[in-house]
């Protein structure tokens, strides 16, 4: 748009020494102006520049007179609220990004500055107060989306840590050219080729006010001077549509330059925020990680330039602090999707440090936990397959799943635990070469691992179960973790991908060594399996309620022998190398889903749903 934060967007991005595309929205009617100067000087003298047609105005109209509880003289109403404002800014982004796809960008800006959105509760229903699609729970959100989709896209904001004062500050010391493109108003009208601001509206006093208190001249923005003493006139005395703090500040420096005079009611009203001119960092709203890596130190020493300092959140103080010294500058961006990294095996030790928490050494492994928190545990079993496949399939595939999922993940990876080959499989025992440890032992040693892995920074741990019969002790252990630990527990015995795997096969109650593990086997150990002795047995019950793959079967045990002689209930015949593959392709691709889903969330989002 022709707003400020674009332009400060563009220019910081641009003299960074990155390829930017400033991508327009061009909406229906009168909107389009608040973009015009803007858009034709980009034209003129910035490579890549587009713009998108769109009619989210009339959309917005449309609906806007078919609400029973608007009222019907809305549009001769001059406001800078939108009576929608769940999907407005997604309107207009949506209609940005085939364009940043079929161009290859790997990252979308929106410019934001710092979010005063919070998360709230009315009457039990949890809510954001504050505009969400401008805040950066809708980055974060969107970013996850363009994740699921299989997009190299990451969407965030430079200007988080600004204030609005603070970003006109730097627009019109640092880009005045850029500044002179500024139009805010959303009431202008044209003299001649140029849009011009009305002069009257809240938002030409804000924006007059915030200018003359950083030392700027609203002049090239094409204010006039009646316009300029009309909206100085009425800064004090009506209100703006702007964070306390702010608008606080502003009226003081314009005071202290001896342009508005406060009565002994303001006087005593007002309170210096001297934070609002300088870089603030909230955990939540701008976290210093939430741009990518690189941009951080090059980014934040720039605008330090113009800022008076930086200050960070300490529960309801700032306090003083340098940012590009602190240890958070170089914790990964948890968005990041079209960086490739080397897999740990081929990096070397000049590489960075890979995912398999056994190939690192400590410092690697404490660098990997300062960037990531989320680990996976694989646990498997060595049981009897049938007379076809090997005793280690199913710790096999728990360590191949795990694998592959980090692999998939965006940077920073999630970190991969060694394996657990054993598991329950008492029932197996009739069948030489199975080796089984208790429920209790199990569960107690899944539980120390997962004790000593939140000791080490992991808040979200994601136990990969290879083998049914573990699930009772993982589910224990799971538990006891949460309760001692407090962090984030699940496990994954086929859940996330079962639907889609039953989908694929022939064959009912297939439950151990037949079509679905004979084909994940030919995938990806095809010399381990014995075709010459595959065997087909689907067991048949007398009660429905017994099918093990029946949605309303229950939950029962039995020794395997009494059901199959060979082992096997189910039907390798039907087993093939190409359903393998689909099968590990659903399987990988839900639970990278979970992991991208998990990295993104803080443990309050977890537990409660954020829009």
């Amino acid at each position: 748009s022709g707003g400020k934060d674009s332009l400060l967007t563009f220019g910081l991005l641009n003299e960074l020494g990155y390829e930017t595309h400033p991508v327009f929205g061009n909406e229906s009617g009168r909107h389009w102006f608040t973009a015009l100067n803007s858009y034709r000087w980009f034209k003129r003298n910035v490579p890549h520049t587009a713009r998108v047609w769109l009619n989210s105005d009339r959309v917005f109209s449309w609906m806007l007179r078919h609400l029973p509880f608007i009222r019907p003289d809305f549009a001769s109403l001059r406001s800078d609220e939108y009576p929608i404002r769940l999907w407005t800014v997604a309107v207009f982004l949506f209609g940005t990004l085939p364009v940043a796809r079929a161009r290859g960008a790997g990252r979308v800006l929106i410019g934001d500055e710092h979010d005063t959105t919070i998360r709230a509760s009315h009457g039990g229903i949890p809510h954001y107060d504050g505009l969400f699609d401008q805040s950066r729970f809708f980055d974060n959100a969107l970013s996850r989306y363009y994740g699921r989709k299989g997009w190299a896209l990451s969407q965030f904001s430079v200007l988080r840590p600004l204030s609005e004062l603070l970003i006109e500050k730097v627009l019109s010391e640092r880009y005045p050219a850029l500044l002179e493109q500024q139009v805010s108003c959303h009431a202008t009208h044209k003299e001649g080729e140029r849009v011009v601001p009305c002069g009257r509206c809240e938002k030409c006093r804000r924006i007059v006010g915030m200018l003359l208190a950083v030392g700027g001249d609203p002049e090239q923005l094409g204010y006039t001077p009646d316009g300029i003493a009309r909206s100085l006139g009425d800064l004090a005395a009506k209100k703006v549509h702007q964070e306390e703090a702010t608008a606080h500040q502003t009226l003081l420096l314009l005071e202290k330059r001896g342009l508005v005079r406060l009565d002994a009611r303001d006087q005593r009203r007002i309170r210096p925020h001297p934070e609002v001119l300088q870089l603030r960092f909230d955990p939540i709203r701008s976290p210093i990680e939430g741009i990518p890596v690189e941009m951080r130190i090059p980014l934040y020493r720039l605008l330090l330039e113009h800022a008076d300092g930086a200050v960070k959140r300490k529960g309801r103080a700032w306090e003083p602090f340098d940012p590009t010294a602190d240890v958070a500058v170089n914790r990964a961006f948890p968005f990041e999707r079209h960086r490739s990294v080397l897999s740990p095996r081929s990096r070397g030790r000049e590489g960075p440090p890979g995912y398999l928490l056994g190939e690192l050494t400590w410092p690697e492994a404490r660098e990997r936990f300062s960037e990531i928190d989320v680990a996976l545990l694989p646990v498997g079993a060595i049981e009897q397959h049938g007379p076809h496949l090997p005793l280690d399939t199913d710790a096999f595939d728990a360590e191949h799943l795990c694998r592959e999922v980090a692999k998939r993940c965006a940077d920073p990876k999630p970190v991969v635990l060694p394996v657990i080959p054993y598991g329950v499989s008492y029932h197996h025992a009739d069948f030489p070469g199975t080796i089984s440890v208790s429920n209790d032992t199990l569960a107690r040693l899944v539980h120390e691992i997962g004790m000593s892995a939140a000791g080490n920074g992991v808040t979200k741990l994601l136990i990969i179960n290879g083998h049914g019969g573990n699930k009772p002790a993982l589910d224990f252990a799971a538990q006891m973790i949460n309760r001692e630990a407090r962090i984030f527990v699940g496990v994954d015995t086929g859940e996330t991908s079962d639907v889609d795997i039953y989908g694929m096969i022939e064959t009912p109650n297939d439950v151990h060594a037949g079509e679905i593990e004979t084909s994940t086997s030919l995938a990806t150990r095809p010399h381990l399996v014995d075709m010459s002795r595959l065997e087909k047995l689907v067991p048949s019950f007398s009660s429905r309620y017994l099918n093990f793959t029946s949605k309303r079967g229950i939950s029962w045990h039995a020794y395997t022998k009494r059901i199959s002689p060979s082992g096997v209930m189910g039907d390798p015949t039907k087993a093939s190398a190409e359903k393998g593959e689909k099968m590990w392709e659903a399987m990988i691709g839900h639970l990278v889903a979970l992991v991208e889903d998990l990295k993104a969330l803080t443990l309050d989002e977890i537990y409660q749903r954020r829009y």
